[in-house]
């Protein structure tokens, strides 16, 4: 998806309301982009150890296969975060630019809303995507 196509979404989906950072660095980044998270030897974040939490606490209140219409909050509805499927079938690069911190930056722009994650659970994001989601 081209850069003005996420804006787009990103504008949709403010709808939530925005919330502010963590405010531990890196700093929050002002527009969506690599975050630089590696995978660590001797990591130990699984689908079902870490992920599935995060997705479930901070993604499926808009990104759900069983959401419809609006109750996504404009959403795409090809993006769908109930399942390891779901997530394994968005490239791992566009969630990460999105939700998780590296070294990189810190990408804060989902969700626009509380609860949102900290940052080391966004730096814990980008672990568990840089890792190949396990």
């Amino acid at each position: 998806m081209n850069r003005y196509k996420w804006l787009v979404v990103l504008a949709v989906s403010v709808g939530c309301s925005s919330g502010g950072s963590s405010g531990t660095d890196p700093d929050p980044a002002t527009q969506p982009g690599p975050s630089g998270a590696t995978c660590p030897s001797d990591s130990t974040l699984t689908y079902d150890t870490f992920a599935s939490d995060f997705f479930a606490q901070y993604c499926v209140r808009c990104h759900s296969s069983m959401l419809e219409g609006t109750s996504r909050h404009g959403a795409p509805a090809s993006l769908n975060y109930d399942t390891l499927e779901g997530v394994q079938a968005v490239p791992a690069e566009r969630i990460d630019s999105m939700a998780a911190a590296g070294p990189a930056q810190e990408n804060s722009f989902m969700p626009p809303a509380a609860p949102r994650p900290s940052h080391a659970e966004r730096e814990q994001l980008g672990e568990w995507l840089a890792c190949g989601r396990p």
